[in-house]
């Protein structure tokens, strides 16, 4: 019999697992540790919010016995429930509410008077529910007598239970119903606006020989550097009651869907103008010379080449924008006015009315199309085909004085629309007081005698932010590291990365309310944060966490897996291949990572405006806080710091950058 034949019959060989090496335990060790931090800050909070979405309270009445002696000795015991049936006090509704809810049990006798002798004995029937007198809790089962001017400071508390009926009282509520149709209206409408004029801005840019290109690029990047308040009050000084361009709005107010339009189109420019410019750079010239030979009109051209070359990136584009306009809570707070939206909706029932459980509801809602829109944006983008073949050539524009000047008109136009809006801030904030002394001043940047928390609240900022892109990039970076790196467990990679993408669908205002149900319950061990600067940068770390997750996965896909192989043939552990190979190599990618951070903890505002105490107020809330308070042009001043910060940010890693470059990436260049 031959070899082969006694292989046959001897069967399959048994599978052999590959053993797995100490440097694998270690990467599996931190990213479980990585794995539960992203379990306590993502994961646990966002369900502690569900939760609470689904608890609801009421009052009830027949857990509570009762006696009344008006004088002729104690008559027979009854329920507080029998009480109400009889007189009809209070309905259904009445006996719903918060966690918070009180209800004094006055109104179930029509002639209560506390001068009068008549007492009353309560207890509790079930060992679910309780009474307050005055502050003090009553959870036994016994009688407690009062005279009736005791009785006055009887409050019943709610019970617990699980059900939809807070989502039902929402959907009952056209006020908060109305809300969802006005944001998704919003953002809509936005969006449409904000790709058409992001497509324009990225074709003058990379289909003509325009002068100033880097310039306009430049100015289209400024809205990422200042928070999403600051358009609103620039819009304000312009078209608002007392604006320089109050005529041109002809009889409409800034105050509602128009100024949260405009706004929305000024701070999310940028992010659809960097899709769409990258969608646009990678086109193939020769389909432009097949166009050119079938002698196709440059307008068929436009149509069955570019436009069909970029509409994943157009798509893109648009998810982006429309996730970031319906999630966005400074701009429709400073100038929305009466036109309510989701996300102020959730403040008004958290900071407003203490209804944590309806801003629970409100949340849940709000995430609904921010997921749909990230999951439409991520199927999007796998159908994307590569454009750029190994034959592919690059496209370059050829001169057209006429359609270069067409170009140029247009950048310039959407150039004074963003530097127009950021110079009118900067200008109100110089303003003595607008509109009745126009003398300069620096009166506005006196912040420790405005609402807001002062300087100190800028401080905090500066603080928020260099420990956020400290900490933040050194969590990003190694838990991307470990996912692209590490050999095997390929169901706890994909768990893990699944995770870390979360993030981005995560409205902020969402977040922080979640952060807010888990982390203050005192039962909690990471209860010790809440209130401090620690969970403002713990929850601005997680907020952030997926671009800065997905820039490291670019940058660790462009290194061999041979670094790999080759430190493991050497038996050299792999914390120091990470140091002394990947960390250098990446360096550029590192940097990217720690100022898209720094500036966004710079300028947010949702994800931390219910964690702040009076000791860490930030530069951001305090705009809000001011223009709440009626000092607008010193928010327009502290906006204004905020964009001067990130500025000097930006310059100063973009010196960083280059500096490094030249030192680590020399290699490049062979």
């Amino acid at each position: 019999m031959s070899d082969a034949a006694q292989a046959l019959k001897a069967g399959p060989a048994p599978t052999v697992k590959p053993k797995i090496s100490r440097d694998d335990w270690t990467m599996r060790l931190f990213m479980g540790i990585i794995a539960i931090y992203l379990a306590v800050t993502l994961v646990m909070p966002l369900y502690a919010m569900l939760s609470k979405s689904f608890s609801t309270y009421k009052v009830d009445l027949s857990g509570y016995g009762l006696q009344v002696d008006t004088g002729s000795g104690w008559g027979d015991e009854t329920t507080l429930d029998a009480i109400n049936a009889k007189h009809g006090a209070f309905k259904a509704s009445d006996l719903a509410g918060s966690s918070d809810t009180r209800l004094s049990p006055l109104a179930l006798f029509p002639d209560f008077s506390f001068r009068s002798p008549t007492k009353y004995r309560l207890k509790n029937l079930r060992p679910d529910v309780v009474f307050l007198f005055g502050s003090e809790r009553v959870a036994d089962a016994e009688w407690h007598e009062y005279t009736s001017n005791d009785f006055r400071r009887i409050s019943l508390r709610p019970v617990k239970d699980i059900g939809a009926s807070n989502y039902l009282r929402y959907f009952s509520t056209p006020s908060l119903f109305y809300s969802i149709y006005n944001s998704l209206f919003i953002a809509a409408i936005s969006t449409l606006i904000t790709v058409t004029i992001a497509f324009g801005f990225a074709y003058a840019l990379s289909r003509s020989c325009m002068r100033f290109k880097g310039f306009f690029r430049l100015v289209a990047m400024v809205p990422i550097l200042v928070p999403s308040l600051l358009p609103g009050i620039a819009l304000v000084y312009l078209f608002g009651n007392q604006g320089v361009l109050k005529d041109l709005l002809f009889g409409h107010s800034i105050y509602g869907p128009i100024g949260i339009v405009i706004g929305s189109v000024f701070f999310t420019l940028p992010h659809a103008f960097i899709i769409i410019q990258t969608a646009l750079s990678i086109s193939d010239a020769r389909l432009y010379e097949a166009a050119v030979s079938l002698r196709a009109s440059k307008w068929k051209t436009f149509w069955t080449v570019t436009i069909p070359g970029a509409r994943y990136g157009l798509i893109s584009a648009a998810f982006v924008v429309f996730n970031l306009v319906i999630t966005d809570f400074g701009l429709p707070k400073v100038i929305g006015g009466q036109f309510n939206v989701l996300a102020v909706d959730i403040y008004k029932q958290v900071i407003g009315q203490q209804n944590f459980e309806m801003g629970a509801v409100v949340s849940v809602v709000l995430l609904v199309p921010a997921l749909l829109a990230f999951a439409i944006d991520r199927i999007v983008q796998r159908r994307q085909v590569a454009l750029l073949t190994a034959r592919s050539v690059a496209y370059e524009p050829t001169p057209s004085t006429r359609f270069d000047r067409l170009c140029l008109l247009y950048c310039a136009f959407v150039a004074v629309f963003i530097l127009g809006l950021l110079g009118m801030c900067q200008y109100a904030a110089l303003i003595k007081f607008w509109p009745y002394d126009l003398s300069f001043s620096l009166t506005n940047y006196n912040f420790d005698v405005m609402d807001g928390g002062g300087w100190a609240s800028y401080g905090n900022s500066i603080k928020l932010a260099l420990w956020t892109a400290g900490i933040g990039t050194c969590i990003i970076f190694s838990g991307a590291y470990i996912v692209e790196k590490m050999n095997g467990f390929t169901w706890g990679r994909g768990i893990f990365q699944l995770v870390a993408m979360m993030p981005m669908a995560i409205p902020g205002m969402v977040l922080g309310l979640a952060y807010i149900f888990f982390f203050n319950e005192p039962s909690n061990p990471f209860n010790f944060i809440y209130g401090t600067l620690g969970i403002l940068v713990v929850c601005t770390v997680t907020h952030f966490y997926t671009v800065g997750h997905l820039t490291a996965l670019t940058a660790l896909k462009q290194m061999d897996p041979e670094f790999e192989a080759v430190s493991s043939s050497l038996k050299q552990p792999v914390w120091r291949l990470f140091s002394r190979i990947t960390v250098p190599v990446c360096l550029p990618a590192i940097l990217n990572i720690s100022i898209y951070i720094f500036v966004n903890a710079m300028t947010t505002v949702s994800a931390v405006v219910f964690l702040y105490s009076p000791d860490t107020t930030l530069a951001s809330v305090a705009v809000l806080n001011m223009d709440d308070a009626g000092d607008i042009a010193p928010a327009a001043a502290m906006g204004m710091m905020i964009f001067y910060t990130n500025a000097l940010a930006r310059i100063v890693h973009l010196l960083l950058s280059r500096g490094i470059v030249t030192r680590t990436q020399a290699w490049r260049a062979r």
